[in-house]
């Protein structure tokens, strides 16, 4: 879907212009880029913006701080995402860079095990906090990312000319074209209605 023409760029912050359509936390990850077709909109502005994102997508249950270096890993493992993305719609494998970026950040997805005292007594092993909530979120999109390769022919990028979108289709029928019916298809329905009124001889 189209920002606003008059949008102030670049933006002070993200959030507002979030969304969540693509089916799969790697896809809405690299959906923070928008408009790739034409002005590449950056929403994760700031570190702010990652860890809320993170919060925002059900990865982390707070809100951890996040350095600059963290962010640019962030948008680093983004775009290696999307040149995975790029490569499956084209029909062709995924780029070693892709898989080596995705490798780097993947052993961040397991929290480490510890040892917990239980109230009769008795010892549980439980999963740790991780040390490094930020890059531990990462590593959450790294392996999203990764599950989703193992399924490339249902990665999709929105039809509307005017829209970059991914999304992952689970239809059925694997027939989805748009982003969003409501928004994307139901924009296209309009314009092919008035150029069919457009054909019509009066």
């Amino acid at each position: 879907m189209d920002l606003p023409a008059h949008l102030p760029l670049p933006l002070e912050r993200g959030a507002p212009w979030w969304y969540w359509l693509a089916g799969r936390p790697a896809l809405d990850f690299t959906n923070t880029l928008r408009e790739r077709w034409n002005r590449r909109v950056e929403t994760l502005v700031c570190g702010e913006d990652l860890g809320e994102w993170l919060v925002a997508a059900e990865l982390l249950p707070a809100t951890p701080a996040v350095t600059d270096d963290v962010l640019e890993r962030a948008r680093t493992l983004r775009e290696a995402i999307d040149a995975g993305v790029v490569a499956s719609l084209a029909g062709q494998p995924v780029p070693d860079a892709t898989l080596i970026a995705l490798a780097r950040e993947l052993p961040h997805a397991t929290r480490p095990e510890t040892l917990t005292r239980t109230e009769d007594g008795g010892v549980a092993v439980v999963l740790a906090e991780p040390a490094a909530p930020a890059v531990h979120g990462l590593g959450l999109l790294a392996r999203d990312a990764a599950e989703m390769f193992g399924a490339a022919e249902r990665i999709r990028v929105c039809a509307s000319d005017t829209c970059s979108a991914r999304f992952f289709d689970r239809s059925p029928a694997a027939g989805r074209r748009w982003c969003s019916s409501r928004g994307c298809g139901n924009v296209e329905k309009a314009r092919r209605h008035r150029r069919r009124q457009k054909e019509t001889p009066q």
